[in-house]
């Protein structure tokens, strides 16, 4: 089944959501200016195995907090806890300012990386439903979910059963069911799976206009490339442990410009200088180039010219974070 994806009809974010006022948190009884979610020293056994071991993190309000790790790491059973659908053998849980309770529960909203819509069930059926279960009344429901049903380009299946859509649009007709209810905390596990380039950029476009509404939101993926983009700061897991945590940003910069980006034709030879260079990834005609403490840049350009090879592009950079997450790992299972 092909998705009608090349058009996307004039629906802002804004209009499928009512509008938030100051204050909008502390109406619920949530303080505004504590951490969104606060993990403390947090454990999750199952029998032997320690998915989870001693967790700390924060995660600010407003932010969009990546969470990452291989898999098996532990992100899922950190994700669930979270959630409350698991409860932590040790350490303590605070979701907007309040232990993790079935209270909380009802203020995030929640993307698993595993189908969970009833596949017997219509589109909007489905989708008006579980608004219900958030407390909407019908005709709130049904307004938001013919909203999002536009804007997510859903619409000409509204009456079709979710098991009869593609891959692609179950996973956006889920996502509608993780925000329908306006939460102001959103756990997006895996949200771009199944989507094409142009309904990844839909919902990440929605995504970031839902944190600049106010929502925080948690994301887990393995895109790296979507976490540069998207996420204020990090943590990085592995064996349930944290490896790495904070402002992304920050993380980066402390790595310094240790990285050329190189597009070129011609033969790569140039390259081949183990001295200066610790690793290369390359992308067809571009490469990404890691150096070695102290290698001149300039050294590598002028072996370049010399031996032919025609440059278009010569870029000092910081390294990009799937080269980070790479050698942090790597660290780990040394």
């Amino acid at each position: 089944m092909l998705e009608n994806a090349l058009t996307f009809p004039a629906v802002d974010v804004r209009t499928a959501l009512p509008a938030r006022k100051p204050g909008w948190l502390h109406d619920q009884g949530i303080g505004t200016h504590m951490d969104a979610v606060v993990l403390e020293k947090v454990t999750k056994r199952f029998d032997s195995l320690t998915a989870v071991d001693g967790l700390s993190l924060s995660i600010r309000p407003g932010a969009v907090f990546g969470l990452l790790g291989p898999n098996g790491a532990g992100k899922t059973t950190t994700l669930r806890m979270i959630m409350r659908v698991l409860v932590p053998d040790e350490g303590s849980i605070l979701v907007l300012g309040q232990p993790a309770s079935d209270r909380t529960q009802d203020l995030i909203g929640y993307l698993p990386e595993e189908r969970g819509l009833y596949p017997r069930m219509k589109v909007r059926e489905v989708l008006v439903f579980l608004a219900a279960l958030k407390g909407l009344s019908e005709r709130e429901s049904t307004r938001r979910v013919g909203q999002w049903l536009e804007r997510l380009v859903l619409a000409a299946w509204a009456e079709k059963k979710i098991i009869d859509l593609s891959k692609g649009m179950q996973q956006k007709a889920q996502f509608i069911a993780a925000i329908i209810h306006t939460p102001p905390l959103l756990i997006l596990d895996e949200p771009f799976t199944g989507l094409d380039p142009v309904n990844a950029a839909l919902v990440k476009d929605i995504m970031l206009e839902l944190r600049d509404q106010g929502s925080t939101i948690i994301l887990s993926t393995h895109r790296m490339e979507q976490v540069e983009v998207m996420c204020d700061s990090i943590c990085l897991i592995n064996k349930g442990r944290s490896i790495l945590a904070g402002d992304l940003r920050s993380i980066k910069q402390s790595y310094g410009k240790n990285t050329l980006r190189i597009e070129y034709s011609g033969q790569g030879d140039f390259l081949e200088q183990p001295a200066l260079v610790e690793s290369v990834n390359r992308f067809g005609a571009a490469v990404e180039v890691k150096l070695r403490p102290g290698a001149d840049p300039q050294e590598i350009l002028r072996a370049a010219v010399s031996q032919g090879a025609r440059i278009s592009r010569f870029e000092l950079i910081e390294p990009p974070l799937n080269d980070i997450f790479i050698e942090k790992v790597s660290e780990v299972h040394a």
